[in-house]
């Protein structure tokens, strides 16, 4: 149960991180660049990928990471 919760408690975290990363990229609309550039950049920023890593380790934790088995 203890793995369970750090797993989940680090993916909180990370995803956290990345998400606040591609809310913060969205000022790059403001600024004049087209939703296409935006979605190409962030895809390309590996800070924005903690988002998605994040959200793994946050579903392992909850659905499918056991190791007590």
């Amino acid at each position: 149960m203890l793995y369970r919760t750090a797993v989940y408690l680090i993916g909180f975290g990370l995803s956290a991180v990345g998400g606040i990363n591609i809310i913060a990229y969205l000022n790059l609309l403001s600024m004049g660049y087209s939703y296409s550039y935006y979605f190409l950049y962030i895809g390309r920023r590996p800070e924005c990928y903690l988002a998605i890593a994040g959200l793994i380790l946050i579903w392992f934790s909850v659905y499918g990471f056991n190791p007590e088995e």
